[in-house]
């Protein structure tokens, strides 16, 4: 497993802000996270995974 991705890893590999993300999670949408103690974390894999499910285009 490779290195866990923090919310400003993901906002920049997606392009958006971080502010965006902690929208996301709020409508259980983007990316799954995982909170560790009071950090969200990602594994680089899923937030690949999601990027690539997503419909072209989707907004």
């Amino acid at each position: 497993m490779s290195k866990l991705w923090g919310i400003n890893d993901v906002a920049d590999f997606l392009g958006v802000p971080a502010q965006t993300l902690y929208q996301w999670r709020t409508k259980n949408y983007g990316p799954p996270g995982r909170r560790i103690g009071k950090y969200v974390r990602y594994v680089p894999e899923d937030v690949k995974a999601w990027f690539e499910a997503q419909p072209q285009g989707a907004a």
